[in-house]
């Protein structure tokens, strides 16, 4: 087995590095820099390849909290969580044996000199440099690290030094062994009917000092319930011989992983002493060697991961290690600039408005980072981190899959088969809540997609039932998008049929008024529980049953008779008087005149309407945020930003993408979105893909349909830009540029180019 990975990981390498001489040289909308001016507001970024996760951090050298891909901790009475891994980030260093630890060294410009700390958005990688200062001893240090893309079992960081001075400097190369949250609390029973604040919900956190709040610049104000998981490490072991070390572990009550390291020396370089440190909490190739005041000395750390499912164990991880380091830092660095490069074939190009531009890139790394392709497991709200614990809404078949089904769709449907994949759980609780066909989680586990909700948010799990159009409608988007037919007949064809005969089962007739009706769901805006016919949930479930008809007669199945006539049938509360949309049965009492009708525009659903009423919907839900009463979070601005394109308001869709873009919305140093512009809910995906979306399907105002990706409004241009280019546009086997740009009159037009 060892020479087959030794020999396969060759090949890959070498097929890489030769696709890297096509790469070209990194443009500043690529490049995210930290200065220290940064050391006070520090929100990490993130390194993925939509397997293996873990953050930036100031030094370049800390260990970070890493997690792989759907690895979920089972605690009793608790929710699944990702269980943090254990940590391969850090390398520390020390010059000399009375000074401090880099890793424990004051974050500050007198210590770190020289400062700067790049996110190359274009490949993947963190490169920091700076001048580091202990007393009378000065080192300049260099890390370059990078989770690969080309091999995505491996990772690895590259430590370089320039001592100031002759002597002998200590080096540690850990697994940092994480210990177990604390507290951990019984969320998956702990009551609180009225949610988050509600009182013994509340009272648990207080009698653990902890609160829903953020603490600046990076904590997500849910830090207190979106902890960790844990891994138990199984097995540990060393070598200070072949400085390396290994270990399996398994997430609690859940699956099994493996993690290597492997270490390369500089050339002609022997440590004095080199030790073996395990302990309860790490694992780690500790050394002394001496170096010479000018002479530059590069340390790497190869690092190989593995779970259950994916990869082999620690054994297999530490021949994947080894032939890393036997190929060296070089070719793995070549490796991940191809494949990266490959990856930036299909890209949103804006000519005009640099800030824009670099948000795209940011937002579009990040989803890049998090959503791995070909594979079955589901994306979490916020990728591969703790945040809203990982689990699976619909912001992924209703955000995320849109915004990459254009440009790549393989990542996309790793999305769509997730919900294949898990459509027999769907099946069971469809069954126990006395239903018929599939009733998918509010919030799924991505490993095995079980429901999983905070006890507190119960009503969501029970009510906002809409996911389940929202996943049929995602996987018929795939099938127009790619006429896989295959792929329809065997794994499309069973969510969307199960979907449609759910919502037969759900809806039910109202003889008086000769309809039929939805009752007692969670609306698509959430403080509404128990409310009846809620639009977007009704305007969703009746697509999704005509989606199903359409789809029995691709295949070749019969179609259930109910599905058309109950979807014909199914109320959608409308003001005659206003001439727009209700949110839901008038006669559920309000709190305030917010409204979210922007979602009837959004491109999955775009609900037919007439040109009066699309502008009255769009105005009262664009109102609050117009008047300032409130700032919309990242959520909201993507559906406000694509209803005010259907009506080719230029100035609106400006003004809602600059807001989307603010500093408030993606936090420095590297365009972290989040959530709200102050929750800090970072890493949140469904943002990014909210974002790319406006200019996807907002500014070009296409539409995936029966007949091909037509063009259902005008296009539009932001004052100031001069075009907007989708590159390498993948639609049913052919790919286009497709370009919106200002013709001689100055108006936007629309072009498509053949590839």
């Amino acid at each position: 087995m060892k020479h087959l990975l030794r020999n396969g990981f060759a090949v890959l390498l070498l097929g890489f590095t030769m696709m890297a001489a096509a790469v070209t040289a990194t443009d500043p909308s690529f490049l995210l820099t930290a200065t220290a001016k940064n050391f006070d507001n520090y929100f990490p970024g993130q390194l993925a390849n939509g397997y293996v996760s873990t953050f930036t951090s100031p030094r370049g050298t800390e260990g970070n909290l890493s997690y792989l891909v759907a690895f979920m901790d089972y605690g009793k009475d608790d929710i699944a969580r990702p269980a943090a891994i254990p940590g391969w980030t850090g390398i520390d260093y020390r010059a000399g044996p009375s000074a401090t630890w880099l890793n424990l060294a004051p974050l500050e410009s007198s210590a770190f000199q020289d400062y700067q700390q790049v996110l190359n958005l274009r490949d993947a990688t963190l490169t920091t440099r700076y001048r580091y200062v202990d007393r009378d001893r000065a080192t300049r240090v260099e890390i370059i690290s990078f989770v690969s893309e080309a091999s995505p079992h491996l990772a690895a960081a590259r430590f370089t030094i320039t001592p100031e001075f002759d002597g002998v400097v200590e080096l540690s190369f850990p697994l940092v062994l994480w210990a177990p949250s604390q507290p951990r609390l019984p969320l998956a029973k702990l009551p609180g009917d009225t949610g988050l604040t509600g009182d013994r919900f509340r009272q648990a956190l207080e009698a653990h000092g902890l609160a829903l709040k953020p603490v600046p610049p990076a904590t997500p104000d849910r830090a207190a319930i979106w902890y960790h998981g844990d891994t138990h490490v199984l097995d540990a072991q060393g070598d200070t011989s072949n400085l390396t070390l290994r270990l399996d572990g398994q997430a609690m009550n859940g699956p099994r992983m493996g993690e290597a390291v492997a270490v390369q020396l500089p050339k002609g370089v022997q440590p004095d002493e080199t030790k073996l440190d395990r302990s309860d909490y790490r694992l780690s190739l500790d050394m002394r060697v001496r170096v010479e005041k000018g002479k530059t000395y590069a340390f790497t750390k190869y690092v190989a991961l593995s779970r259950e499912g994916w990869g082999g164990d620690a054994k297999a991880d530490l021949a994947l290690a080894e032939a890393a380091r036997e190929h060296g830092f070089q070719a793995m660095l070549q490796a991940q600039r191809a494949a990266w490069a490959k990856l930036w074939q299909s890209d949103i190009r804006i000519d005009g408005d640099p800030q824009a531009q670099l948000a795209v890139h940011s937002d579009l790394y990040y989803l890049l980072a998090n959503v791995a392709p070909d594979t079955s497991w589901g994306v979490g709200a916020c990728g591969i981190t703790t945040g809203y614990a990982g689990h699976v809404f619909w912001d992924s078949d209703s955000w995320m899959f849109p915004s990459l089904v254009l440009l790549h769709p393989q990542r996309a449907r790793s999305i769509v088969m997730f919900r294949d994949r898990t459509l027999p759980p769907a099946q069971q609780r469809a069954l126990a809540a006395g239903f018929a066909g599939a009733q998918y989680p509010w919030e799924a586990d991505p490993e095995n997609g079980s429901e999983q909700v905070l006890y507190a948010a119960h009503r969501l799990s029970v009510g906002e039932i809409h996911v389940n159009a929202d996943i049929a409608i995602a996987q018929w988007q795939y099938w127009l998008a790619t006429h896989d037919l295959e792929w329809l007949r065997k794994d499309g064809w069973p969510v969307i049929r199960d979907v449609a005969d759910f919502w037969a089962s759900r809806a039910t007739y109202d003889a008086a008024k000769r309809r039929y009706g939805i009752r007692d769901v969670v609306s698509v805006e959430e403080p509404y529980a128990h409310v009846d016919d809620d639009t977007f949930t009704n305007a969703s479930a009746a697509k999704a049953l005509r989606i199903a008809t359409a789809a029995a007669g691709v295949v070749g199945a019969t179609p259930d008779p109910r599905w058309v006539k109950i979807a014909a049938g199914l109320h959608i509360p409308f003001s005659e008087a206003g001439q727009h949309h209700l949110d839901f049965d008038p006669g559920v009492p309000r709190a305030s005149d917010d409204h979210d009708f922007a979602f009837l525009a959004f491109p999955s659903l775009d609900v037919p309407m007439s040109k009066t009423v699309r502008r009255n919907d769009y105005r009262l839900s664009a109102a609050p945020a117009i008047r300032g009463r409130e700032s919309p979070g990242t959520m909201g601005l993507a559906p406000l930003t694509i209803a005010a394109a259907t009506l080719g308001d230029s100035a609106d869709v400006a003004r809602w993408l600059q807001r989307n873009i603010s500093s408030d919305m993606l936090k420095a140093p590297f365009n972290v979105r989040t959530e709200t512009p102050g929750n800090n809910t970072g890493y949140f995906l469904t943002g990014s893909a909210g974002y790319l979306q406006s200019l996807v399907y907002g500014l070009t105002g296409l539409r995936i349909g029966k007949d091909g990706l037509v063009a259902a409004w005008p296009p539009v241009l932001p004052t100031g830009w001069k075009s907007m280019t989708l590159e390498n546009v993948t639609f049913r086997g052919h790919r286009y540029d497709i370009t919106v740009y200002r013709g001689a009159d100055g108006k936007p037009r629309l072009r498509r180019d053949p590839r």
